[in-house]
Formats: structure tokens, C-alpha cells, sequence
């Protein structure tokens, strides 16, 4: 399930505020909602998407300690038109604080992953990733349980990512050298 809703007068801007108030009063547990580009993207949290998120975390965990400043699917407002996104993991620099809204800056992501749902992939290869490098997210990683392959992309500058490398499933993932200095291994990641 993707859905998209806009809003029916072109003259009112509403606010990320107005969008995530309305998310939160009308969507169901276990859909996860996000606001890109002004647009609210729906869809519903699947098993391998969830086993694959897991996964990443217990790397993060594993590598850095469970006291890692990581989250999954909490509010980050990124650059551009109205972008408020949830990523799917999000680790954030040590001694980040809440800002006065008690939301998390961008300005402390260090490595965002995202997997690949179903309707959803255009995003996070199109203007999630242009939002990441614009904000300066150093790692961003995409997963991808359709094509069995990872993603990474960094060295942003100028709103875009230089650098890229794939990964297949079934070989690790090194961001050593990286601001995440981390080897995921997908052995064990479950296909879409």
C-alpha cells in the first residue's frame, strides 16, 4: 500500500507539523508515514524489510556498543521542500541533543540506511538521497531485498553523493574509511 495525499487547496502551505499531527491521528500501527516533498508516503512495514532493518541495527550495535545513538523510524527534517523524513536506521554523532522542538537534527546524522520497499524505491534513490547529501549525511546506505544489492553512497558535496559502490547480497559491505568505519555483512539478509 502507497499513498499519496496533497493537499486540496494549492493556496495553503501547511506545515511538517500539520503533516505529522495529521499522521499521527490517522494512520494505522504498523504503517509507516513520512512527508517527501511535501508529499505523505505511506507503506505498510513488512517482514524482510523489518528483518533487514534488525539486522543493521545489531551491526551498529556490534561495532559501537548498545549504547549507540541509533534510531529507526523517528522524525528527522531534512533539506528541501517539506522534507520530513523517518529513515529506516539512522545513527547520529555522539553528544547529539534534541533540538527545541525535541526533534534530532540532520546536522548529526552521520549514516542513514534505507531499505527498499515495494512503490517506495523512487524515493529513496531520487530525492531522499538528494535531501542526504544536501544535509551532508557522510554514509547512506541502501538496501535493496529486490535486486539483492546494497547501495553506498559518500562524499557529499554540492547537494549530490561522488561516490557509489554496490554490494550483493551474499558479500560484506565495507565502510571502513568511512564516518560509520563499519563492515556489514549480508550473508544473511532476506530477499523481497
Amino acid at each position: 500500500m502507497t499513498d499519496r495525499i496533497e493537499m486540496a487547496d494549492d493556496d495553503a502551505e501547511w506545515s511538517l507539523d500539520d503533516w505529522f499531527e495529521l499522521i499521527e491521528r490517522m494512520v494505522p500501527e504498523g504503517v509507516k508515514a513520512e512527508v517527501v516533498e511535501g508529499a505523505v508516503v505511506m507503506v505498510p512495514q513488512r517482514n524482510v524489510h523489518w528483518q533487514i532493518i534488525r539486522r543493521v541495527l545489531y551491526a551498529l550495535d556490534d561495532r559501537y556498543s548498545r549504547d549507540v545513538h541509533a534510531m529507526t523510524d523517528v522524525r528527522i527534517d531534512f533539506p528541501g521542500h517539506q522534507n520530513g523524513f523517518c529513515p529506516d536506521m539512522a545513527k547520529l554523532r555522539d553528544g547529539a541533543k534534541p533540538n527545541e522542538e525535541g526533534r534530532w537534527r540532520h546536522e548529526d546524522v552521520e549514516f542513514v540506511a534505507e531499505v527498499i520497499s515495494r512503490g517506495t524505491g523512487l524515493n529513496d534513490y531520487g530525492p531522499k538521497k538528494a535531501a542526504y547529501a544536501e544535509a551532508g549525511v557522510p554514509v547512506y546506505l541502501v538496501v535493496d531485498p529486490y535486486q539483492g544489492r546494497c547501495h553506498v553512497f559518500t562524499d557529499p558535496k554540492e547537494g549530490e553523493y561522488r561516490t557509489e559502490s554496490r554490494t550483493d547480497f551474499g558479500e560484506d559491505v565495507d565502510m571502513t574509511g568511512t564516518a560509520i568505519d563499519l563492515v556489514l555483512k549480508t550473508d544473511t539478509f532476506p530477499r523481497g
